[in-house]
């Protein structure tokens, strides 16, 4: 007994200091704490608010708070959970487009690791999922909402994107193309031209596709590719580049990293 009352003590001493808060006192003290970096505390009193004035604007705002929040605690996937959860709630709501933005943000900053590793020797185990889910929010930005203030940087990041997933199919398709994986090598060139026709990294995407077709003896789609390639970079580095017998057509003059 002596116990059990000991327990209720303590239990009665933890008291909620949010306790009769009003929505907007909730709204105004976890925006405090934001201005603070009190991210965890923020996120805290947002989700009180939402629990006790769930139909309220404020409420609706703190569920894009708690999304930037949980950013910035490097909660990644609590984050998109957040901003997915408001677009899906709210898709017609005056900040939806923050809402997509801010989801391409989160993808976009986990990409420190993908993309500063583009040089490494073996990129073929890492996954670009986070580089193609930032793409597809900043798009939602650009296309949905063009005279949003958030566009112009998305078109940025979108422009950055495609040259980073551009290169890591072609850095895939060199790793193929290493192992004598013609086919994978050839099919991964085809993907980024295909997809990233923009991007710089295609040169070296057509270069592989000419070699990986000779590879395999496919004269005829060798053939049509170099016509492409001659056509589209007729001062490529990879016409001139290599060695072997005088006379030997570019494809046929390896480079020794391959």
């Amino acid at each position: 007994m002596l116990l059990l009352a000991s327990c209720g003590i303590f239990s009665g001493k933890e008291d909620d200091e949010t306790a009769g808060w009003s929505a907007q006192r909730l709204y105004g003290e976890a925006k405090d704490a934001m201005a603070g970096k009190e991210w965890a505390k923020a996120i805290k009193y947002f989700e009180k608010l939402e629990a006790r004035f769930p139909y309220g604007r404020f409420a609706q705002q703190a569920q894009l708070e708690v999304a930037y929040c949980q950013f910035k605690e490097g909660e990644r996937a609590l984050a998109v959970a957040a901003a997915d959860r408001f677009i899906k709630l709210y898709p017609n709501h005056a900040n939806v487009d923050y809402a997509y933005y801010l989801k391409g943000l989160i993808n976009f900053n986990d990409l420190s690791g993908f993309l500063t590793n583009l040089t490494t020797p073996d990129m073929t185990d890492r996954d670009p999922k986070a580089s193609r889910e930032a793409f597809e929010a900043f798009k939602e930005v650009v296309t949905r909402f063009p005279e949003s203030k958030y566009a112009s940087d998305s078109a940025a990041r979108m422009r950055y994107l495609v040259n980073a997933l551009a290169q890591h199919e072609v850095h895939v398709a060199r790793y193929y193309m290493k192992r004598t994986a013609y086919v994978a090598a050839a099919n991964r060139a085809q993907y980024a031209i295909q997809h990233y026709p923009q991007a710089p990294a295609v040169e070296e995407a057509m270069a592989i596709l000419v070699k990986a077709y000779d590879a395999l003896g496919m004269a005829e789609l060798r053939d049509a590719a170099d016509r492409v390639m001659h056509k589209n970079f007729p001062d490529s580095v990879y016409l001139k580049a290599g060695g072997g017998k005088k006379g030997a057509p570019w494809w046929r003059l390896w480079d020794p990293e391959w």
